[in-house]
């Protein structure tokens, strides 16, 4: 493999307590932000109602949409500018999805400046059940996927790697929701899918880590665990930053240049790829230094 980084020594697990606090204060920030908005913000693939993509051929504000919206009953809808400086992304939360109730807003956004005057680019609707099913099975999908990965490393390794990976997926997961719910953005399917990508890309980058621990313990048998570790992270480095950044050019060419519609889920990679490869060096090495440290601290009491 091309070596990028050569012959270096970094004393990582000595920046372990700086980590935690950063990492612990970005996770706090989510959490106050998530319990200020009532929960994630969910898109109309889990909250259900009618979403409509419109683009005005004249200016128009947003004040505007809503007061057409307010008149037949919509003033509660969830109104953003999308893409160009006229073009807006319309959520309406409804118990009943139906032809009559599209035609209304049809209607009603055809007042501002006349049927002629706008462009319906995209239309969904989503019933609330159908929603609610979805955000159930995401939930579940992600726990499932974590419960396969403590199953797979306690089998491939020991118990405290896998306690180390969980960690760290948990960290990255939670870091990634947070930042979404700071940017006021939504959680959607595609989103769900980055969510996942996540889950396996940070896990992918902390195996390779743990499996080189683990033939470094057996080498080095009269070092301490933690030279072991900063070895172990050292050598890894290189493959770790070349895969990050080779990975990380494609999703920003997405994040930047793909559109509006992309832009969530290329930005939920974006983030992923770096906390998921931050994890894996500050939270998922550190973890498994404590629970060894701990467990030895057990054995001499």
């Amino acid at each position: 493999m091309f070596e990028l980084i050569k012959n270096v020594n970094i004393d990582f697990l000595s920046k372990r307590k700086i980590a935690a606090m950063i990492s612990g204060a970005i996770i706090l920030a989510g959490l106050v932000s998530i319990v200020l908005h009532g929960g994630p913000l969910y898109s109309i693939d889990f909250e259900g109602g009618t979403e409509i993509q419109v683009r005005f051929n004249e200016s128009t504000e947003v004040e505007s949409v809503r007061g057409v919206l307010s008149e037949i009953g919509y003033g509660d809808a969830a109104i953003r500018s999308f893409g160009n400086v006229d073009e807006f992304l319309i959520h309406v939360k409804t118990s009943t999805q139906s032809e009559e109730q599209v035609n209304t807003i049809r209607e009603a956004l055809g007042s501002i400046h006349g049927a002629e005057g706008y462009e319906i680019r995209r239309l969904e609707t989503v019933g609330p059940k159908i929603g609610k099913e979805l955000r159930g099975d995401m939930i579940s999908a992600v726990l499932i996927a974590m419960a396969g990965i403590v199953i797979y490393i306690s089998i491939r390794f020991q118990f405290m790697y896998a306690i180390g990976a969980l960690v760290a997926l948990t960290h990255d997961v939670f870091i990634t929701l947070g930042l979404f719910s700071l940017l006021n953005m939504e959680i959607s399917l595609s989103v769900l899918a980055a969510f996942l990508f996540i889950v396996g890309y940070s896990l992918n980058d902390t195996i390779v880590v743990f499996d080189r621990v683990r033939e470094n313990a057996k080498e080095k048998r009269h070092d301490s665990f933690l030279s072991v570790l900063n070895h172990s992270l050292n050598q890894t480095l290189n493959r770790t930053v070349i895969t990050s950044v080779t990975t990380l050019t494609v999703v920003l060419i997405l994040l930047f240049f793909g559109g509006e519609v992309i832009k969530p889920f290329a930005f939920a990679l974006t983030v992923g790829l770096v906390v998921g490869t931050y994890s894996s060096i500050f939270v998922a090495s550190p973890v498994v230094l404590a629970w060894d440290e701990n467990q030895k601290k057990k054995k001499t009491s």
